[in-house]
């Protein structure tokens, strides 16, 4: 039995969990400063770092005793190295090196996105070759695993990740902080009644949402100087299945050029209602693919996705030392910056 502490500070949530054998979680303590940012309107990077240095003894000492366990029994220490917000990634990095140099313990810088991939392991045992539809605030990725801890980026968004582009259509509409679950609700009472474009990207399996988001302020605007009532939920039906609806076809597509056994999704906007619906009903049309849905407490920001993480580059030997730094612009495992 392997246990490793990890530890994630990326953005807004103070996390430590002690993971087994990188499938078992015996604790996940995430303190979340959710109610603190929503007072404006998005998440405010020198707020969050102050908060992260005064939570982050506490998660790590409650994570400890909530899963039984000493430093002694700790075989080494996962952490986000990147990417996410300076500030905030440096709190944990240096908790992380704190713990290692007091007791003796080896260090394993993780990239914050294969941590959402590798939850999908606290589900099933992951079968290669894998493709990860990776969705959050920060990143819409497809990305392409031949292998386990093997990776490789088909396509990203050029502009706004699909997150980013929810929190925006929600401010546009007055409906708050973070956007992507109000406008997942509304959009279930919605109807379509507003038409949106497309977004076009010349590689086939790039994203795009910013002018989508920007449609969005235009026909808000149109309607308004056409003095026509806006339908709050009309419009969040549009955008929604208009993003979901291109982002799972551009999926679908590269599924069904590259024929993984295993196809899972990854990241915050995971736990949205619709694209979980459109993701099973595609996913019926191609049987000999398997499709992976993380478990909700998985998708947002937590511990235990970089403890499974961790667990992987701990078999493959991947450690780092006490000169690597927090970096907010890290890329994948084996790509090209």
């Amino acid at each position: 039995m392997t246990k490793l502490l990890a530890i994630e500070s990326s953005c807004d949530e103070t996390a430590c969990a002690v993971v087994e054998d990188g499938t078992k979680i015996l604790s996940n303590i995430v303190s979340s400063q959710i109610n603190v940012h929503t007072q404006y309107g998005g998440v405010v990077p020198e707020v969050a770092s102050r908060i992260h240095v005064e939570n982050i003894s506490t998660v790590i000492t409650e994570a400890l005793k909530k899963a039984e366990t000493d430093m002694e029994d700790i075989a080494a220490i996962a952490y986000t190295q990147g990417p996410g917000l300076i500030g905030s990634l440096h709190v944990g990095v240096q908790a992380a090196k704190t713990l290692a140099w007091e007791f003796h313990k080896p260090l394993i810088p993780i990239h914050h996105i294969t941590g959402h991939i590798y939850a999908n392991h606290f589900v099933s045992e992951l079968e290669f070759p894998l493709m990860a539809l990776v969705v959050s605030g920060g990143h819409t990725q497809l990305v392409w695993m031949e292998n386990d801890w093997d990776f490789k980026v088909l396509g990203t968004t050029r502009d706004d990740a699909i997150g980013e582009a929810y929190d925006k259509v929600a401010r546009v509409l007055g409906l708050g902080y973070p956007g992507g679950p109000v406008v997942d609700r509304m959009a279930k009472n919605g109807k379509p009644h507003y038409k949106l474009p497309i977004p076009k990207t010349a590689n086939p399996y790039d994203f795009s949402f910013s002018g989508l988001k920007t449609a969005v302020l235009q026909l808000a605007a149109r309607e308004e100087k056409m003095g026509n009532p806006i339908v709050p939920e009309d419009i969040c039906y549009a955008f929604q299945e208009t993003a979901l609806g291109s982002m799972v076809d551009k999926t679908i597509a590269a599924v069904k050029e590259y024929q993984p056994k295993m196809i899972v999704l990854a990241g915050g906007v995971a736990a949205n209602s619709r694209l979980r619906a459109l993701m099973s009903e595609r996913m019926e049309q191609i049987p000999e693919t398997k499709l992976v849905i993380p478990p909700m407490y998985c998708c947002t920001d937590n511990a235990a996705m970089i403890g499974a993480a961790g667990y992987a580059a701990f078999k493959h030997q991947c450690f780092g030392g006490f000169d690597a730094a927090a970096d907010p612009g890290l890329t994948m495992p084996g790509e090209l910056k």
